[in-house]
């Protein structure tokens, strides 16, 4: 003997969308400016390999400006998780 249940019609209301075009726009931004901090970090080598350049390694560079520039892009990125879509007026 099979048993059918009939499922209630239940009405849900559509999920409201996490992310707008403005929250993609401050990602991209912030994992370019990630990215360029990386950039600045990297390369650079000796003349010589057989001798230890204290200027190029320890540039300000790749000491200062390179993780300021990646800290500032995942803060960014903090923020794009973060920021919430404008309510229009009507939806009030």
């Amino acid at each position: 003997m099979a048993v059918t249940t009939q499922k209630p019609d239940i009405k849900q209301k559509p999920l409201p969308v996490l992310f707008t075009k403005e929250n993609y726009q401050w990602m991209i931004i912030g994992a370019v400016i990630v990215a360029l901090g990386m950039i600045l970090m990297s390369g650079g080598k000796n003349e010589n390999p057989n001798t230890f350049d204290y200027n190029v390694v320890y540039s300000a560079r790749r000491i200062t400006i390179a993780p300021i520039l990646i800290v500032a892009g995942l803060l960014i990125e903090v923020y794009a998780i973060f920021k919430r879509p404008k309510q229009s007026a009507n939806k009030l």
